[in-house]
């Protein structure tokens, strides 16, 4: 995902001289490190590859250059919109609190998360990584999927950044929810699969072992 250049032209670079510098004592570790732009009731739009994309709703955002890998931080909760390219509104995502690490190009979104598409899906998890370079979302903890057909859950979830062709494994079950009607369990769409065993991919592991908050 694009958009970090949006805020470069905000970050003022000063030169110190020597004396400037004398009482200007170095982060005791990298977790000392403050903020370099902070902004407040945040209301605006993310391009990619010269697009908008994205609508982001945030009341507190945090960029941060210092600590490593660079980061945005959403402490305070954020709430995206996703544009196709007629600027359509395809999907709102919610998260209770959210990092983007710029060279990775990574989301990783935990509390609460939710996902509503304009066709009617509906994601919950606690935790969820949104990678704009693989354009794919995907998450190793419990999650839940339902659409106006059936409800999966499962350990681990993988989907394209549309959610119009996702994978839950390790499920737990599928059934048409809030109706009373009879198991679902052994039904299939060509929108998902369910699997016993979660596929290997060292990449989404490495992310959600490596990236810390």
């Amino acid at each position: 995902m694009a958009g970090a250049g949006l805020f470069s032209a905000l970050l003022l670079l000063t030169a110190c001289g020597e004396e400037a510098q004398e009482h200007i004592a170095p982060a005791i570790n990298p977790t000392d490190s403050v903020s370099t732009m902070t902004s407040y009731g945040v209301n605006t739009l993310i391009s990619d590859s010269g697009v908008i994309k994205y609508r982001i709703v945030t009341e507190r955002w945090d960029v941060n250059t210092i600590r490593q890998p660079n980061r945005w931080e959403f402490m305070k909760g954020v709430f995206f919109e996703q544009f196709d390219e007629q600027f359509h509104v395809q999907a709102y995502i919610q998260a209770d609190t959210a990092w983007y690490y710029d060279k990775l190009k990574l989301w990783k979104l935990r509390g609460r998360v939710r996902i509503r598409n304009n066709n009617g899906l509906v994601y919950r998890s606690e935790e969820l990584y949104w990678d704009g370079i693989r354009h794919e979302l995907y998450s190793n903890v419990f999650s839940r999927v339902i659409t106006p057909e059936r409800t999966l859950q499962g350990t681990y979830f993988r989907s394209d950044e549309r959610m119009s062709r996702y994978t839950v494994s390790n499920s737990k079950g599928s059934f048409i929810p809030d109706e009373g009607g009879e198991d679902d369990s052994n039904s299939s769409t060509p929108a998902d699969t369910t699997q016993q065993q979660a596929p290997q991919r060292p990449a989404a592991q490495k992310h959600a072992k490596t990236v810390g908050d």
